[in-house]
């Protein structure tokens, strides 16, 4: 099992966590203006490195905020945890619920 540290709950096992996906990632200005290909291309095409790379986790069955991990996709070593990653704390909230 990998071990996680939590930058707020500290080193938890791997199950508690959900992965994200590649981190900084930016969202086009103006989506309305890209093609099909275009935005196929934002919304399914990644990097795939072999070594360091960054990523998006959320600590599911914990404290539930997201942060950055940099992890080599080889040795399955972390580091790097970034809890000001710019990824969401919580889910955005409903119409009319605070």
């Amino acid at each position: 099992m990998l071990l996680i540290n939590c930058p707020w709950c500290g080193p938890r096992d791997e199950s508690e966590f959900g992965y994200g996906g590649e981190a900084d990632i930016t969202r086009p200005a103006d989506p309305d203006a890209l093609t099909d290909e275009e935005w196929a291309d934002y919304l399914f095409m990644r990097k795939n490195p072999r070594g360091l790379h960054r990523e998006q986790w959320v600590h599911e069955h914990g404290c539930r905020r997201w942060f950055v991990l940099e992890r080599d996709t080889v040795t399955y070593e972390i580091t790097e945890e970034d809890r000001h990653s710019g990824a969401p704390t919580r889910p955005p909230a409903k119409a009319g619920i605070q």
